[in-house]
């Protein structure tokens, strides 16, 4: 069935190639300031590209709705509960104004956190048999960190360089990456220097019912 729908949307289409994003992101890519596709032809693609990232991101809301019905209140923290409220703000005020631009990076280091992450939520939810596999928790972590930091650090560096790009939304996105920074190093802090011992007991827990 989705092949049969996925042929139903290419067919009338142009190819889309791994040459041709590899081209706008790191070929054509402006690391220190890069303002709105100049070429309409680009400029739509992109923007096409940064609308489904935009869906793709409101979809994630569903795992708080997974979360509740798997009474999994322990995930369900306040650090969860800010990422799901300003996330769908950002990414809409860059979606509607500016698709494009400085955003393209967010959205590639964002992708492949999220793809980390919610490989992670699937292993979870398996079963307790299957959590003694998740040994790497505390890198996804990490992972989250080191985007935001890469993305927090680009956004800075690009007030000192003039391009097409709104300085709100490079306000927006400097403030947005500084505060998760915060708060995810906070909760490594916290759970893995800390407290490194509480998550060692529910990993030896975990092997014992297992």
């Amino acid at each position: 069935m989705e092949q049969l729908i996925g042929i139903k949307f290419i067919k009338k289409r142009k190819s889309s190639t791994l040459t041709s994003f590899r081209y706008i992101l790191f070929y054509n890519f402006n690391f220190t300031c890069q303002g709105l596709e100049s070429d309409p032809a680009t400029a739509k693609w992109v923007a096409s590209g940064v609308w489904t990232f935009y869906m793709a991101k409101l979809s994630e809301l569903l795992d708080t709705v997974f979360f509740v019905l798997r009474k999994s209140n322990r995930q369900i923290t306040s650090l969860h509960l800010h990422h799901h409220t300003l996330m769908p703000i950002t990414a809409w005020c860059g979606t509607t104004f500016y698709p494009g631009g400085q955003g393209i990076l967010v959205g590639f280091f964002n992708a492949i956190v999220h793809i980390v992450m919610y490989t992670y939520y699937l292993i979870t939810g398996f079963g307790d048999e299957y959590k003694k596999h998740l040994w790497w928790k505390k890198y996804v972590t990490i992972l989250q960190l080191v985007q935001f930091l890469i993305i927090g650090i680009h956004h800075i560096n690009s007030f000192f360089y003039a391009c097409d790009y709104l300085v709100s939304l490079k306000i927006l996105t400097t403030f947005y990456s500084c505060f998760f920074t915060y708060t995810f190093g906070k909760f490594y802090y916290e759970n893995y220097i800390i407290n490194p011992k509480i998550t060692n007991r529910v990993g030896s827990s975990l092997k014992k019912h297992n």
